[in-house]
Formats: C-alpha cells, structure tokens, sequence
C-alpha cells in the first residue's frame, strides 16, 4: 500500500486562525515536528510555499502525511502546551535540549544547632533553601567557604546524634562542635546568621557588620575574638576579589548561544541577589544550519518552562533578539507567577555579563569541536558514510580567495583525528592565470602542492577536499590523472540548489557518484567545519596580500625611481592622480626626471 501525498491545499482551506499548537506526522505515524503559532493558518502555509528556503523546512515538508492542531485560548497557552509535548515526545526535527537533572540547592535546615547542606528534588524538608546552583561544584565551593569563615556544621542529622565526642572537622576548626556541647545557642544562631547573610549575596553587608565586630571587640580588648573576624573579613575579602562581575545587582540570568556548521552551545549565568552563583553550559541537538537566535529562543522556553524545580530570575539578559521574546516572557511569568524582563540590548554591568556569556559560549563550543574524542568519532563517522575500511589520518582541503581577480590567494588546511594541524597549514599566491578564473587557480594551486609532495617524497592525504561542486572536482581529477596519483580519495563538495549549509552534495572521485548525507551527521559537520576552516584561512591570506599591494605605491615597481624622486613626482603633481593623467612631455619637466625615465614611468602607469 503506497502512502498519498499531503494535500496541503484542502488541508489549508479549513484550517483555523486561532492560535494554538500542530503536530506533524509521517505516513508511519511518526511525530515529526511539534509547533505553535498566534495563528495556525498563516504559519502553516508558510511551509507550503513553493520556495523553502531552510533546507531543514524542505526535509521536514516532504515527509508529512498528516497535521493535528490544538487549539489554545492564547499564544502563551500554545507556548506552554508546545514546550510540555517537546519535552513528552522529543521530535526529531525540534532543537532537543538534553537536560532532565534537577539542580542543586543550599538547605539551611530548622534544627535547634541547624546544618547546612547541598538538596536536589523537591523541597519537602523544612528549612531554607537558596539556589539553585548550576552544578554541585558551585554548591561544594560555596560550603567549604562558609565551613572556613562561619563553622557552622554541615554533618547529617543522623551523624551529629549519635556522637559522644568532637569530630575530625573540630579538631581542623571547621566547627564548633555543637554536637557534644561547646557552643551555646545564641553564639551558633549567630554563625548561622552570618552564614544566611552570604548565602542571600548580601557580602558587603556581611563585611561591613563584620568590620565594626571586629574594631568593637578590639577597644574592648579582645583581641583573640578580634583576630578570629579579622580571619573572617580577610576570608571574604577574597572572595569579593575573585568575583569578577561587582558591581551587578538583583536576579539575573545571562543566557548567550552560538551556533556553526559543528554544533550549538548555550551558555547561563546565574545571579542572584547580586552574586553570582556560577555558569553552566549546554550543547543542544540542532541541525546543521539553525543560528543562534532560533537556538536560543528554543533553548529558553525549554529550559524554563514545565519545571516545577526552576528557579526563576527577575530579568533574562539574552544575545540575540528574537521574534518570540515576547510570548516565552508571558509563558514565563503565567508559570512563575511573576514578570519576567527578557532584554537584549543592555548597558553598563549587564553588557559585560553579556558579553562574557557569549564569549564562554564560543569557547565552549570551540574546545567541543577540537576534542579530540569528538573529532575522532568524526572522522569514523566520514569513513563509513565513504566506505573507507579505516578512519583516514590526514585530510587536506583547498579553497581559493580573491576580489574580482585580485590578489588571490589559494589555501591549504589539514585536519587528522586529533584537529586541526595548523603547524601544516599553506597558502599559495596565484600567478599567471586569467583574473577569476577559479579553475585554473585550483589547478595551479594542487599541482604546486602534490608534485612537491611526490618530488620531496612528502606526505600526501588520505583525503583531498574541493569546494566548489563538479567543475572543482573535474579540475582536480585532471591534476591527480597528470600526476598518477591514485591512492588519494578526491572528495567534491556542491553547495546544492538552495545554497545553505547542511543541503551539499558530496562527489566521490567522480561526479558520477554522489553522496547526501543528513543534516545532523557527524561526517558532513566534520567536512563543514574543514571547509569552512579552509574558506577563512584562505580569505585571510588574500585580504593580506590585497591590502599589502593597495599599501604600495605603483612607482616603487619602477627601475631608476628611488623614494627621493617618488617624492618630487608626488610633490610635482600633486599626487598619483594627477601624474597617472599626465604625458611623457609632462612628466619629463619633474626636477631630476629624464626623458628616457619619463617614458619607463609613463609605461608602467598605464599598466597598473
């Protein structure tokens, strides 16, 4: 039984305008795609246009079968129902964000002598909570402090009951021993008061309080309690220098993502109360060519909506604008029970919390695509999507560079299962050949490299890449025949009709066989990243080579003219302009400038 097309046309007729959620199906019945919209109609005829621009829309479009709408009384209802089916079914085609942990909190408990704590789950335990942190390593940090400055116990209940006799953590003064009798009430209630101020960011407070303690007890003579809160400021002190956002207030999370050819990363930082809690970051499954901002608004809504555990901030600083800001806000805030800001122009403090989370943001991502473990399980991935009986060691790839002729430059950049080899990185200026022509560019620049690798005895890859479709590979395969190589892998990659990342054609050997692989695999983001790789060194090399000859007068070319006379013909005419204009006659009146010489520099700036 063979399954019928959509019929998007009848399907579109009776479709509603009122917002709300869609779900769309493959003719096995699998959910593909889980939506919501302000009005179902208009967004879902806008993937049944006849132009699909996103290669992921045009992937997604040719396998639906069938769509299910709910409708919902408001674009915040469709929101919240999106992100909770999200989270339920995990379509494919969704940017999943893999994060099921429940985060960690300080517990203050309610006992008589209380104890502080690290809590995940939900919060039936009496006493106060504060976070939530974004790893346990935060939470771990922030206690050894308090154990350090306020020594108020951190032991289980069960633990502190049934001693007869100090711990270990008396014996190192990281507690008072309240266990066996050896600190009064009032004097542990107030640690643990202290101890609430730091946990609630109220550290300059802290300090200040601290600070006259100290100067109190001081005049009074007391100068071994005096000492003790000046261990205490000097421990807080500390802290205050390392924190390297002062100067911020109130309850924010900073969230940043970046996204290339490779993957995604999202990266958080959590203030609260003006301190900050810590950072975190995460690696969304996205197709290969989603931005920044559609992961990140996808991110947000996930991240924050349908959990109970989420700590929500009073603010949301962001690093790229998107159209849906508004409606994950009032999802948000319906959820919360509180006004949430999302902002993303912001100045001052904020812009440089902004700014920092971004840049965590691509460098996470950066040191996820050069570790090693990642790139190795990519080049496995290339090996089986090429048949390959093993993973390949050195793979090359060359691209060309230049502005309408100009200047080009031809690079050349190696990757092996580690990362890039930049050590062997080459570029090649290209000479003798017609302006723009790319073909015989390419030709000249392979040749250069593979007959001094077989003249040399140097290495030659596994895999050699083109860019730039049949006519590349073509080129190349003529140098390979040329030379005999044979045990070379000749790889051609076409940008495909669309021209968008994630839709290429790869040929192998030959433009006869073809390859596409799927968005999200492995292998094609391992050959996006190299040619991408390869297409920024070489546009580098040419706009050096470009702005070094723009940097050059065209008489230093010219034999016989020195910069004492470059500067009497500037100073005679006023400028290039002026004598690029002028006749040999004209030329000839310059102080020190012959007849013969009058016609060399004539010649030469009517060639240039």
């Amino acid at each position: 039984m063979t399954s019928q097309p959509f019929d998007a046309s009848a399907f579109l007729r009776s479709c509603t305008q009122h917002p709300g959620v869609y779900r769309m199906f493959s003719a096995d019945q699998q959910l593909l795609y889980i939506g919501k919209a302000k009005n179902l109609k208009n967004r879902l005829s806008s993937y049944f246009k006849t132009t699909v621009s996103a290669p992921k829309t045009a992937a997604l479009v040719a396998k639906i079968a069938s769509i299910e709408l709910t409708v919902t009384a408001n674009e915040t209802e469709a929101l919240l129902l999106e992100q909770t089916l999200i989270k339920q079914w995990r379509p494919p085609y969704n940017i999943l964000l893999r994060d099921d942990k429940s985060y960690p909190y300080v517990i203050v408990s309610s006992n008589e002598f209380p104890r502080l704590g690290m809590h995940r789950g939900s919060k039936k335990k009496a006493g106060r909570y504060f976070g939530p942190y974004p790893s346990a390593g935060a939470i771990k940090e922030s206690l050894s402090l308090l154990q350090k400055a306020f020594k108020v116990r951190q032991c289980e209940d069960s633990f502190y009951h049934n001693r007869s006799r100090p711990c270990l953590q008396y014996q190192i003064q990281r507690c008072k021993a309240p266990c066996v009798g050896l600190v009064d009430a009032a004097e542990y209630a107030e640690d643990v008061r202290l101890s609430i101020m730091f946990l609630e960011g109220r550290s300059n407070a802290l300090t200040d309080e601290l600070t006259q303690a100290m100067e109190q007890a001081a005049q009074q003579l007391d100068f071994e309690q005096a000492a003790a809160l000046r261990d205490q400021i000097a421990l807080l002190r500390r802290v205050q220098d390392q924190q390297s956002m002062e100067g911020g207030h109130g309850n924010v999370d900073i969230i940043a993502a970046t996204a290339t050819a490779g993957g995604a990363c999202v990266h958080i930082i959590n203030v609260r109360d003006g301190r900050v809690l810590g950072s975190n970051n995460f690696f969304p499954q996205v197709a290969i060519e989603e931005d920044s901002a559609s992961v990140l608004a996808a991110f947000t809504a996930q991240y924050y909506l349908g959990r109970q555990d989420r700590d929500f901030p009073s603010e949301l600083i962001v690093s790229s604008d998107h159209a849906d800001w508004p409606a994950i806000a009032a999802a948000i805030a319906q959820q919360c029970g509180q006004h949430i800001g999302i902002r993303y122009r912001v100045r001052g403090t904020r812009a440089r919390w902004q700014q920092l989370a971004m840049t965590n943001a691509e460098q996470a991502l950066q040191t996820r695509l050069v570790n090693r473990t990642q790139m190795a399980a990519r080049f496995t991935a290339l090996a089986k999507a090429l048949e390959l009986p093993e993973a390949p060691n050195h793979l090359e790839c060359f691209d060309i560079s230049h502005s309408s002729g100009e200047a080009t430059v031809a690079s050349c950049v190696v990757f092996g299962p580690e990362g890039p080899r930049k050590s062997d990185y080459r570029r090649y200026n290209i000479e003798g050949v017609t302006a723009g022509d790319d073909y015989a560019a390419m030709r000249q620049v392979l040749h250069r490299r593979l007959s001094g690798a077989l003249e040399n005895q140097g290495k030659l890859p596994d895999v050699l890449l083109v860019d730039g479709g049949k006519g590349q590979l073509n080129m190349a395969r003529e140098v390979f025949t040329e030379l005999k190589i044979e045990h070379v892998l000749l790889l051609g990659v076409a940008k495909g009709a669309t021209r968008k990342a994630g839709f290429e054609t790869l040929y192998i050997n030959d433009t006869a066989t073809e390859l596409n692989l799927p968005s999200h695999s492995p292998a094609l983001h391992l050959i996006q990243q190299i040619r991408d790789e390869a297409h920024r060194f070489a546009i580098t090399g040419h706009r050096a080579r470009r702005g070094k000859t723009r940097r050059t007068s065209v008489l230093e070319g010219i034999t016989g003219v020195g910069p004492k006379r470059r500067r009497e013909l500037l100073k005679y005419f006023g400028g290039l302009q002026e004598l690029s204009r002028a006749s040999v006659e004209e030329i000839a009146k310059t102080p020190g400038i012959s007849k013969t010489l009058a016609e060399s520099i004539y010649s030469a700036l009517r060639q240039g």
